[in-house]
């Protein structure tokens, strides 16, 4: 009774154990894992195990999942001197992912640890080689050489850095005390330059006004003397055909309303141009032809 006891007791013991065994035997990898076994506490890249539901040997095998997924760690704040001697204090985020499985798992024990290291140690170096002006201008060339620097380091660990993004950068209170001095300067020195320039254009325009007035008034001064001067040389035409129709007693009988005038004034003296005395022949001839003709009437 006793040895029968014995027996159910070491089956029920055996089949716990393969039970155990069996469910420790097969392992699930998950899309985004890569597995690498150890036989025996070695391994090579024969057995690297990709997803899907793997066996493992019991004992012999010890499987080890590695997330090939995208990852970051936020590298505390450091302090850093630039190449002209700033102490600036820089915090930064550090995108990674495991490329070869196996080298991550055999080359380094602790990845991202590792890599919080180097990069703290790199940031001091790419910082020291540029000066304040440019590290707080060119922050993704920053950005760039941080990443290809850690890249280099990474890959012998079988990881690869894709991104490294600066998040803040603090210069000490000098520093920024003299910066925002800096800063109000430029501000002032634009709208000094904007002002100026308004002013400029505001003078500009009015110059170009009174230039395009003063053109307007020449050209309408110069239409102006044309017509004067056509209007002259109209009349001068008119005069000359009127004059044209005169004949000499017309011009003697001009005169001699001009001499009546002259005689009803107050004056005593006159100047007689010697074109008048001219006239006295011809007015003298029809005085006696006048006086002629009156005489010979009276006879007959």
């Amino acid at each position: 009774m006793e040895t029968t006891t014995v027996v159910a007791v070491v089956a029920i013991a055996l089949v716990v154990i393969v039970v155990l065994l069996a469910a420790t035997s097969f392992r699930v990898v998950a899309q985004w894992e890569r597995m690498v076994v150890k036989r025996w506490g070695q391994t090579n890249p024969g057995l690297v195990r990709d997803p899907g539901l793997r066996f493992l040997i019991p004992i012999v095998d010890q499987g080890i999942k590695v997330d090939l997924r995208e990852q970051f760690i936020e590298v505390p704040r450091q302090t850093a001197i630039t190449k002209d001697n700033a102490p600036l204090s820089v915090d930064f985020l550090i995108y990674w992912k495991i490329a070869d499985a196996l080298m991550s798992i055999v080359n380094v024990a602790n990845f991202p640890g590792a890599l919080q290291g180097v990069a703290a140690t790199s940031l001091r170096s790419v910082i020291g080689d540029i000066p304040l002006d440019d590290v707080l201008s060119q922050r993704e060339r920053i950005n760039e050489t941080l990443r290809i620097k850690l890249d280099e380091v990474t890959e012998r660990w079988g990881g690869k850095v894709t991104t490294v993004e600066i998040r803040e950068i603090l210069p000490p209170p000098a520093v920024q005390e003299a910066m925002n001095r800096q800063l109000s300067a430029e501000r002032t020195r634009r709208a000094v330059i904007t002002e100026s320039e308004g002013t400029r254009q505001a003078t500009i325009n009015v110059a170009e006004g009174d230039k395009q007035s003063a053109i307007l008034r020449a050209e309408g001064d110069r239409q102006a003397a044309i017509l004067r001067a056509q209007g002259f040389s109209e009349a001068l035409k008119t005069i000359f055909q009127a004059a044209r129709g005169i004949d000499q007693k017309t011009m003697t009988l001009q005169y001699l309303d001009a001499l009546k005038a002259l005689g009803s004034g107050p004056a005593t003296k006159f100047v007689i141009p010697v074109e008048f005395t001219q006239l006295l022949g011809p007015v003298g001839s029809m005085v006696q032809t006048a006086m002629s003709k009156g005489t010979e009437g009276k006879s007959s």
